[in-house]
């Protein structure tokens, strides 16, 4: 689903150039449950957002589902980013003044779907994810649990088979976070999508099949295996 290759950025200011990764390598099956953790600075937002395709590396390469990222257009990559990829904030960055059913249907305005079409979608993906009954209230009359389940239902609408979710938790209460993670369990395990968790709290990155650790721009550690998977199940 996911290759990334010897991948470097560094950012460029008044002081000189600051490496933020070093020399990344990484794969990501389809169908994987990551965390993706580390301190602050480590690179892990950095690396997300170039597996996002909202920024290039400076070196390296970056294959999402079999495509070379490199080479792309913006108008190819923005097409890609669209198609393939879902993502779910640590705000949730809903419209306040629109339901949540308009809130899950927005991106497939964007892809040119009838109006029924999309909202028939929409009512869809909020089933999923357990908020059929509330399509019509605004984000101001739900609990922050309820809207980042429709933040989610948004970034599942266009069936991406890669969901990106940056510190998703980190808004929650610790109830709240636990049911987050749960579902995100249930539609790895429903859906087969492949999902990939920033977060800096290490209790959600032990609850995940595979935890990447990130320090100083390089992947420091990379637990992955059947005894891990049997343990951290929930």
């Amino acid at each position: 689903m996911l290759s990334i290759e010897n991948v470097t950025k560094a950012y460029r200011g008044r002081a000189g150039s600051l490496p933020v990764l070093t020399r990344v390598n990484l794969d990501v099956r389809r169908g994987e449950l990551c965390a993706l953790t580390g301190a602050s600075g480590s690179g892990k937002t950095t690396l997300m957002n170039l597996i996002g395709l909202l920024d290039r590396p400076d070196e390296g390469a970056i294959r999402l589902d079999g495509t070379d990222t490199a080479a792309l257009s913006e108008s190819d990559t923005a097409g890609l980013r669209n198609r393939l990829i879902g993502f779910v904030f640590q705000s949730f960055h809903l419209l306040p003044r629109l339901s949540a059913l308009d809130n899950v249907a927005l991106p497939l305005v964007y892809r040119g779907i009838a109006r029924a079409t999309r909202r028939a979608r929409a009512a869809a993906a909020l089933e999923r994810v357990g908020l059929a009954a509330r399509a019509a209230h605004h984000p101001d009359e739900m609990s922050g649990g309820q809207r980042q389940r429709v933040a989610i239902a948004r970034a599942l609408v266009g069936d991406p088979p890669l969901l990106l979710a940056d510190e998703p938790t980190g808004n929650l209460d610790s109830h709240a976070a636990d049911d987050i993670m749960t579902l995100f369990f249930a539609l790895n395990r429903n859906l087969g999508v492949t999902i990939l968790i920033v977060t800096h709290d290490p209790t959600i990155a032990a609850r995940c099949p595979r935890r990447i650790v990130m320090r100083d721009g390089r992947v420091l550690d990379d637990n992955r295996g059947a005894l891990r998977d049997a343990v951290c199940a929930p």
